[in-house]
């Protein structure tokens, strides 16, 4: 690639998307960070001194369409293409039992987790390069053949339907040579994952990154762990 690589991480505050963006700077990237108030990003802002010029941070509530359409038309003013698309804003509601799950969790799951990465990835369909990639944070728990209990059922209907979002992105951009995955980045230790999860952040941005640079056009629409591993739908 002659230019630098430009990348755009949602939800990239804490855990997961605050790596990826701190993996890309390092690894040399532009980047264009997202979250819902940038201005308390503590831990992205340090990141701007290090990085000066390469990294930009724009707002972006990933549930309502409104704030997409705001972030689609900002940002050419900060990036002319992308070459990467991570759409790893989610929300877990914990503590849900059988018989008492709220009818809005299960819509602000849906709206965060599901909808919110197919109408971004449709909004920055026209500025995604040929040969891009969009990559979705998955989770085992949508896994439906891996499922073993009734929990977490907003978090989990939502990733089994961010899924199927990802097999359709793969079929709708397939034409440009765009490669859409599902990834699951392991337990880790995250405030979504716990202290005592397997892996660290670090661990499993490292090995996603790996898995994103090296798939190919087959494997457009798959589910892979951090391994590259195939994943259970």
């Amino acid at each position: 690639m002659s230019h630098p690589r430009r990348s755009l991480v949602t939800g990239a505050n804490r855990g997961l998307g605050l790596e990826f963006a701190q993996q890309l700077l390092e690894r040399g990237d532009h980047v264009v960070a997202t979250c819902r108030q940038p201005g308390r990003a503590s831990a992205l802002n340090g990141l701007v001194g290090e990085y000066p010029g390469r990294l930009h941070m724009l707002p972006l509530n990933i549930a309502d369409p409104r704030s997409i359409a705001e972030l689609a038309r900002e940002l050419p003013l900060v990036c002319d293409g992308l070459d990467l698309l991570v759409n790893n804003a989610g929300v877990l509601h914990s503590g849900e039992r059988f018989g008492s799950v709220p009818p809005a969790n299960l819509d602000d799951s849906f709206r965060t987790n599901a909808s919110g990465p197919l109408l971004l990835t449709q909004a920055l369909a026209p500025v995604l390069a040929e040969g891009a990639r969009v990559v979705n944070l998955s989770s085992s728990w949508g896994s439906v053949s891996e499922l073993e209990a009734f929990r977490t059922p907003s978090y989990a209907i939502s990733k089994a339907a961010q899924n199927m979002v990802t097999a359709l992105l793969a079929k709708a951009l397939g034409e440009r040579g765009i490669v859409v995955l599902a990834m699951n980045p392991g337990w880790v230790q995250t405030d979504m994952g716990g202290a005592h999860a397997e892996l660290t952040p670090s661990e499993s941005v490292a090995g996603m990154l790996k898995v994103i640079e090296t798939a190919g056009a087959d494997d457009s629409g798959r589910f892979l762990d951090w391994r590259g591993r195939p994943a259970p739908w």
